[in-house]
């Protein structure tokens, strides 16, 4: 799935700006579907000119007008086509990941580092889950509910494992300081 067709999942809770759908992707999105100003403006665009979103110019005193979009008919039927691909797939890009594949070649203080900013970043999902958690409201579709519990589940793992393996990275980085 694209940044496009998020944006059109989120414009079906209702009309947004880019500055809107970017806090959205930053907060509920965030530990799963990340998207910045440079691709969301882009995908809005696009879909403007398709005619599956409709943007309206509120002017600002001071500032550019503020532009909010809603979807239409015609983006709602793309959007729906787009649901029914069943081949979906579940892409990991973790810089993290990438790091420690090559903790044989770091300080061990950097890996340490690096580790502790990691558990750090995942505490901060954590706390994020329990505020969606405390401002949950009944009528949330099943599947927010769905990729809540997801990604609760994910963090806890992913904190036991760092936390009950960290030492395989220490050990191999002490090695690589006693023998480099």
């Amino acid at each position: 799935m694209d940044v496009k067709t998020v944006c059109l999942g989120m414009l079906t809770d209702g009309p947004a700006s880019g500055y809107d759908l970017k806090k959205e992707f930053e907060s509920s999105f965030g530990h799963f579907f990340s998207a910045g100003y440079g691709s969301i403006y882009p995908a809005l665009s696009t879909l403007s000119d398709k005619g599956y979103v409709d943007c309206e110019e509120i002017p600002q005193e001071g500032k550019p007008d503020r532009k909010v979009y809603r979807i239409t008919d015609e983006g709602r039927q793309f959007l729906l086509r787009a649901l029914e691909k069943r081949e979906t797939c579940h892409k990991v890009r973790s810089e993290f990941l990438a790091t420690m594949c090559f903790a044989h070649l770091m300080a061990p203080d950097d890996v340490e580092a690096v580790i502790d900013h990691r558990l750090t970043e995942i505490e901060k999902y954590k706390q994020l889950f329990r505020e969606i958690e405390q401002d949950w409201q009944p009528e949330w579709p099943p599947g927010a509910k769905f990729v809540l519990g997801f990604g609760k589940t994910m963090a806890g793992a992913m904190e036991t494992y760092i936390t009950e393996n960290r030492h395989l990275l220490a050990d191999e980085a002490a090695v690589k300081t006693a023998v480099g």
